[in-house]
């Protein structure tokens, strides 16, 4: 095991802990100021629109400076949202607006810190272990996030709605010194207009077929995820009943899948291989988003649903991942996996749009119905694009490479 895997895993702690309290603390402030599900998406609307506004910037940045670099930017930046979001709950100056900035801030340093991350697994690990590294990296980050961080979250609510940030504050500095001794490879100069760089990324993507299916099939999914997702922290509320620390425990439930499921990752992708591990993922989430929107208001079968649901994400995450990973050349990485968010989370602003106003048409349960009709699409998509034969043609074009 290199110093660089442990050390871009503790990293990967720290930035995630802060993360984890923003991404929880935003939606329920924003709660705090309106019950109107179109106004309480609008933070979700703006915070998710940096996949779609920066990620194909970010990608060239990515494979034109010293990868440690950029993921050390991107956590000055998260460290500099807590403070803004910690003062503003000191002088109780919260408002839409400034979370929806904030929002927006908080979601443009993970889209440098992901692309960075992501790119920098395999100048750390050899090919045969990216499987197991992004599992890692994905539990730690999920785990954290949503399993770990949320309960404390409610708590420190309890406390003062600005108190969670100014732990953000101390997690995202403690990441900030920890990238600093991250080391990476120099990247190749390059004279050209870095404007000219973006179309590369999105050509190979795009024109990889088995990319472009992956990308394609994410797209649809995290339109439908978000939209249920923006609509979370009402349903909780209004349809199960659960006030702060009560939303946090069912992140956490959720988030319990992800640390459940890493064990059982690299068998079930070794024993299924990544075409059918990826088609049968797809089916359990139209499975899983169907049920939410048909089962009674129990909070408990709300949990155990959706930990259920993040272990098959976490199967699908892992495969889709490794594949850009595997199947991308080195030089081109950055942009791919940049490119590939901003298609296809690129989809996420509109997903939490919906949600917010088929809720305020429909109702809360309504979103859930769409989300499921949105993943039965995608399970055409994934059913009909990553079959094995498709696999097997993108690793006889990566070893000729």
């Amino acid at each position: 095991m290199s110093r660089g895997w442990v050390r871009l895993q503790a990293v990967a702690v720290s930035g995630s802990v802060a993360e984890g309290l923003m991404t929880t603390l935003l939606p329920w402030i924003a709660t705090t100021i309106t019950d109107d599900p179109r106004q309480v998406s609008l933070v979700n609307v703006v915070g998710q629109a940096p996949w779609l506004l920066f990620s194909l910037f970010a990608g060239v940045l990515i494979d034109r400076v010293r990868r440690s670099a950029v993921l050390a930017t991107a956590y000055a930046v998260q460290l500099c949202a807590a403070l803004v979001i910690a003062a503003a709950g000191a002088l109780d100056a919260f408002t839409l607006p400034l979370l929806m900035v904030v929002a927006f801030v908080v979601t443009s340093a993970q889209v440098l810190g992901d692309g960075a991350s992501g790119a920098l697994v395999p100048e750390v690990v050899p090919p045969d272990r990216l499987p197991a590294a992004n599992t890692r990296l994905m539990v730690i980050d999920r785990g954290v996030v949503q399993f770990g961080v949320p309960p404390v979250a409610g708590v420190l609510v309890g406390v003062g709605l600005g108190a969670p940030a100014w732990v953000a504050v101390v997690a995202a500095l403690v990441a900030l010194v920890l990238v600093r001794g991250l080391r990476s490879a120099r990247a190749e100069p390059s004279g050209r207009n870095p404007l000219r760089d973006i179309p590369e990324g999105l050509r190979y993507l795009v024109g990889t077929p088995l990319l472009r299916w992956i990308t394609l099939s994410v797209a649809l999914g995290s339109f439908g995820a978000s939209a249920a997702m923006s609509m979370f922290v009402l349903y909780a509320q209004d349809v199960l009943g659960v006030g702060a620390v009560g939303y946090g425990v069912l992140l956490a439930c959720i988030a319990a899948g992800w640390i459940a499921s890493s064990p059982v990752v690299g068998p079930v992708v070794g024993r299924l291989g990544y075409s059918w591990a990826m088609r049968w993922s797809q089916l359990g989430m139209v499975v899983t988003v169907g049920l939410v929107a048909v089962l009674p208001p129990w909070a408990w079968a709300v949990a155990v649903t959706g930990f259920a649901q993040s272990m098959i994400v976490m199967v699908w995450n892992v495969c889709s991942q490794s594949s850009r990973q595997r199947f991308t050349p080195p030089a081109l990485l950055g942009r791919v996996l940049t490119s590939h968010r901003a298609l296809a989370w690129g989809f996420t602003p509109l997903g939490a749009l919906a949600g917010g106003l088929v809720a305020a048409e429909s109702g809360l349960r309504a979103v859930w119905v769409m989300g499921a009709l949105v993943q039965l699409v995608a399970l055409v998509v994934t059913w009909a694009g990553l079959s094995p034969k498709a696999f097997r043609e993108a690793e006889l074009v990566a070893a000729g490479r």
